[in-house]
């Protein structure tokens, strides 16, 4: 008989079940600690003093889910929908919680504030960032930076279903399809942990190969492996104050990392359909992907024309690689720069809010409010026009020769409108904080499409350092807003989530 029982809180809870979100929860967080032994490692092999601050945030983390392993023993483990939403809803917050602590207690320490913010970025795959001099950083926390935002990239839950296949008969599909952003969630595997497998291992290859082909430039490998994980997750986190920019000589290094960042906007699934099945040809019967193309092709033709109309031709890669290498970064939410956009005029400002807005293909790492719903927004509205002239008609929506159901629609109309009335709200506040109001929008729209550009006062060089306190609050939320696509976050608000 043990000394200490551990807690069975197995009363009655006939909507939550909450010691098993307890539960799920402290094995999530033995995950992160043991991700975090990787900047240790960093750390002790370049010899830098912030070793201990990764002792002591591995030990708290560890700490804490054993804890909750321990104490939570649910009589019932089997988790359902509400639980789903509740545990994706918190893993992004827990991990960011304890992410967060490496920077709290390091030989640079952030306040609260901002190291939530920092962690959040990471995770969200935003990329903003409120550290002002990121040169000066260490080269544990540097790779724990792009190493949040490759483990969010694909998907912390995803992950976890990968590792832990037991996840599968316990709300697994409930939290992929919380998690996995666009309209429907197409399993490559009838076992939704062999589908989490089979992304991973894709996404794992893809960062390999990107490793190889940037060590081959004038990156080192340390950079070569950072800059690896910000693009393949579309995260945008650098090791260098100028972003890409500093490596602006390097033709081949814009090259290949923007090839790269189109790759992570595209569905992974397409990706391993593409691979195994039909080759690339099934990649352009991809009615996402043609959109996704075309996107870019037409942007790259008005940004040419805006640079011009500016006077800011003054070298080829004006009008070639540096308007691609933005676009690609801005539709992906990478949010890599090579240059300050800004002095390309007002209207390349408004094409990057179009870009920021739009994203990439759902399925994929990139943010935005994705290709798909806005192609079926558009196609849906043409539609209603249509029918106006010819009441008698019946018009549908097809995505992929596939029919989308009029609730579908409906859902999609929902979430476009929750998701500018948020970005409204949460720009309001921040000029409520006197942050001048097209920055303000400017870094909401950022935040909420999981980007991390800046303009103005958080713009080219600078950072969201400038943002008041309680303004980095409200962006992280955005953020996990933005990441978890709205209603994964608020139906925990919806009072009928929480009754029998």
């Amino acid at each position: 008989m043990p000394f200490i029982k551990p807690f069975h809180l197995g009363i009655k809870t006939p909507v939550i079940n909450v010691p098993a979100v307890c539960r799920m929860l402290g094995w999530l967080l033995l995950i992160e600690a043991a991700f975090m032994l990787i900047p240790l490692a960093t750390s002790l092999i370049y010899g830098e003093d912030d070793a201990m601050a990764f002792v002591k945030s591995i030990a708290i983390t560890a700490g804490v889910g054993l804890l909750a392993i321990l104490c939570f023993r649910p009589r019932i483990a089997n988790m359902g929908k509400r639980e789903g939403f509740l545990l994706t809803a918190l893993v992004w917050v827990v991990f960011s919680t304890f992410g967060m602590l490496p920077l709290l207690i390091g030989p640079t320490p952030l306040t609260v504030s901002e190291g939530f913010f920092e962690a959040m970025s990471g995770f969200t795959t935003t990329g903003a960032t409120v550290i002002t001099k990121v040169s000066t950083l260490t080269h544990g926390i540097l790779i724990w930076r792009s190493l949040m935002q490759w483990l969010g990239g694909m998907g912390i839950i995803m992950f976890t279903l990968a590792v832990l296949p037991k996840f599968n008969h316990s709300g697994g599909l409930m939290m992929f399809n919380a998690e996995v952003t666009g309209i429907t969630h197409d399993k490559i595997s009838p076992r939704i942990s062999q589908t989490a497998k089979t992304l991973w291992l894709i996404y794992l290859i893809l960062t390999v190969v990107l490793v190889f082909l940037l060590w081959l430039g004038p990156m080192n490998l340390f950079e070569s492996v950072c800059h690896a994980m910000s693009t393949i997750s579309t995260g945008g986190y650098s090791t260098s104050d100028g972003s890409i920019g500093t490596w602006n000589d390097s033709y081949y290094t814009k090259i290949v990392i923007t090839v790269f960042m189109f790759i992570g906007g595209i569905n992974f699934g397409l990706l391993f359909a593409t691979v195994y099945g039909g080759g690339l040809r099934t990649l352009w019967r991809n009615d996402i992907f043609r959109t996704y193309v075309y996107v870019v092709l037409g942007m790259f033709v008005l940004f040419d024309i805006a640079i011009i109309a500016a006077d800011q031709f003054h070298d080829i890669q004006d009008i070639t690689i540096e308007p691609v290498f933005q676009i690609v970064s801005t539709i992906t939410s990478t949010g890599y720069t090579v240059t300050n956009f800004e002095n390309w005029g007002t209207t390349v400002l408004v094409l990057v809010f179009l870009l920021m807005f739009t994203g990439a293909c759902a399925g994929s790492t990139a943010g935005g409010a994705k290709l798909d719903r806005i192609r079926c927004v558009v196609v849906a509205t043409w539609h209603q026009l249509r029918q106006a002239v010819n009441p008698n008609e019946v018009y549908a929506v097809r995505l992929n020769g596939r029919l989308i159901p009029s609730p579908v629609i409906s859902k999609i109309m929902a979430f476009m409108a929750i998701y500018m009335v948020t970005i409204f709200v949460s720009a309001m506040l921040l000029t409520a904080m006197d942050v001048p109001l097209i920055d303000a929008f400017f870094s909401t729209f950022s935040c909420m499409g999981n980007i991390g550009l800046g303009a103005g006062v958080t713009g080219y060089g600078s950072s969201y350092d400038i943002i008041p306190e309680a303004g980095k609050w409200v962006l992280s939320f955005v953020m996990l807003i933005g990441r978890l696509e709205i209603f994964t976050i608020f139906v925990l608000f919806v009072p009928e989530f929480w009754r029998k």
